[in-house]
């Protein structure tokens, strides 16, 4: 039988079973899930890449109805 896998939880960083068992996986529990979208809902995370331009509505030209 081999051994099972884990993975330390990105938030707090315990050990998580990669399973089933583990429903949360990657994260050890639904509260390390939800702190983990909320840095990302306040942009605390972001991936890299080229910063986009900001376009605001009054910078389109208008249109007809």
């Amino acid at each position: 039988m081999s051994n099972p896998v884990t993975v330390d939880c990105p938030t707090c960083g315990a050990p998580v079973e990669w399973g089933p068992q583990s429903p949360s996986r990657p994260f050890c529990s639904e509260r390390c899930k939800l702190i983990d979208l909320g840095a990302w809902a306040a942009e605390e995370h972001a991936i890299p890449g080229e910063p986009l331009d900001d376009i605001f509505s009054t910078d389109l030209p208008s249109r007809e109805h």
